[in-house]
């Protein structure tokens, strides 16, 4: 009984989600509370979902204060130098713009929020892929890859996730995986230089010229100090050598930059992942206390810091609301012993020589399931199962969270993620063009993942 239940409460879960005919965080509360209820639990249910609230309050708190700390990093430019170092890269050559475009999302993804980053990274880009007669779509692969790798930074959605469901600390499913993450976001490099070299044969040459401000100009005033213009000859030019007429835009505003901070915020960044790394006390204090300093140091005003945490509420909310609904969901499987009823009827079906891939079986699975189901239905009704299945054969939780992180390359492509819906809107994409260029480059860089985590022992791979 309890595995029909189980797999029943599962089933709606995933349904009602994909349906968007619930919010996750409703979805995750009342849909445990009913099933529950058939399991005969009754009000003991409450302790159960208090006891999980308890032991994911420390990864919420994280999360919480991670989210505002590196917002407000960028709110403030401290990245900026290196997204200037990226235009002054790119030059005159489509296949540097399209490898630009890779570091630039790789380094704004820092802050977890998948819809900010292709905010930025589009009104950035894409008035120079339109200039130049680049396909917008190249754009959008290249933005959806790089966002997707670094989607499992701590306080990213997948690891977010995998952590809560799991509870397992975020950090320790992050560290091990840091090598593998490299390589997938060299793996999209290598994606973003073929099409770029694609675009270079379809346009051929362009130009571009950036015009840097001088010293004088008023940074502080939230503005970059620096313009592109670009020119480029139509794709079909008769090799004349006439271009378009050059067009201005504005590529970066920073209302809240602060110049004179810069190499302040630098050292508590690289500080803060010092202490990370060091693990010599727990990550929602480092995070706390550095979000402390960034907001004192950067808004010394009341008022301002109060709206630099207003301008993150929405991210805050959704995430820590999300972690904390999670706790009915993860409690009351546990609590009533539905997790250990499904993982012995799939242990009793999965022959002896395969239970020592479940790491790789995890993250086989996370490539197309987290494309047709959203990160919810993945991380809260899947991968608690694969887990506690693969716990009996001495596969530890974190193993799998780490392992089942390795498809959110081509879940950040999925037309259930709300950011990518916004990315291709902005970008004006058509959603079949997208797909057509990104199911294979997105596989591809989540089996490079795999195969690299495996291979430095981030988990059993036999």
């Amino acid at each position: 009984m309890l595995v029909i239940l189980g797999f029943a409460m599962v089933s709606v879960f995933m349904y009602l989600v994909m349906s968007k005919r619930a919010t996750p965080i409703a979805t995750l509360i009342l849909i445990p509370l009913i099933f529950g209820a058939f399991t005969g639990a009754g009000l003991g249910m409450g302790d159960m979902v208090v006891d999980a609230v308890l032991e994911l309050a420390p990864t919420a708190a994280l999360l919480f204060f991670a989210i505002i700390f590196f917002g407000t990093m960028i709110d403030t430019g401290l990245f900026d130098p290196l997204v200037r170092l990226i235009l002054r890269f790119v030059k005159d050559d489509p296949v540097r713009l399209v490898v630009g475009t890779a570091l630039l999302t790789s380094v704004v993804s820092l802050d977890g929020d998948g819809s900010t980053t292709f905010i930025i990274v589009t009104s950035a880009m894409l008035p120079l892929y339109l200039r130049l007669g680049l396909s917008p779509v190249v754009l959008t692969v290249v933005a959806a890859l790089s966002n997707g790798v670094l989607n499992t930074v701590p306080w990213g959605g997948s690891t977010s996730r995998a952590s809560a469901a799991l509870n397992v600390s975020p950090i320790d499913i992050f560290i091990p995986m840091a090598p593998a993450i490299a390589a997938g976001l060299i793996a999209v490099i290598v994606v973003a230089y073929l099409l770029g070299l694609s675009e270079r044969r379809r346009i051929g040459t362009v130009s571009l010229e950036a015009h840097y401000g001088d010293a004088s100009s008023d940074d502080s005033a939230g503005h970059g100090g620096w313009t592109a213009r670009a020119e480029a000859a139509p794709p079909n030019s008769s090799g004349d050598g006439a271009t378009s007429e050059p067009g201005t835009v504005d590529l970066l505003e920073r209302p809240k930059a602060r110049p004179k901070l810069i190499w302040f915020n630098l050292a508590l960044v690289i500080s803060v992942m010092v202490v990370l790394v060091l693990d010599f006390t727990e990550p929602a204090v480092i995070f706390m206390t550095s979000t402390a300093i960034a907001l004192v140091v950067n808004f010394p005003r009341i008022k301002e810091q109060q709206e630099q945490i207003v301008a993150h509420a929405e991210s805050v909310v959704s995430v820590v609301g999300m972690i904390f609904a999670a706790s009915v969901l993860t409690g009351i499987m546990g609590g009533t012993g539905m997790v250990d009823a499904m993982a012995r009827w799939l242990v009793s079906i999965i022959p002896d020589g395969v239970g020592g891939f479940m790491p790789v079986i995890a993250g086989v699975l996370s490539i197309p399931l987290t494309f047709i189901l959203t990160n919810d239905a993945f991380y809260f009704g899947v991968l608690p199962i694969l887990s506690e299945t693969a716990s009996h054969f001495g596969i530890s939780p974190v193993e799998m969270a780490r392992a089942s992180l390795v498809g959110q390359s081509l879940h950040q492509s999925s037309p259930l993620v709300a950011s990518f819906l916004l990315l291709i809107g902005l970008a004006n994409v058509n959603l079949g063009d997208h797909f057509r260029k990104v199911l294979i480059p997105g596989t591809v860089v989540a089996l490079v993942m795999l195969a690299v985590a495996g291979l430095i022992g981030a988990y059993q791979i036999f």
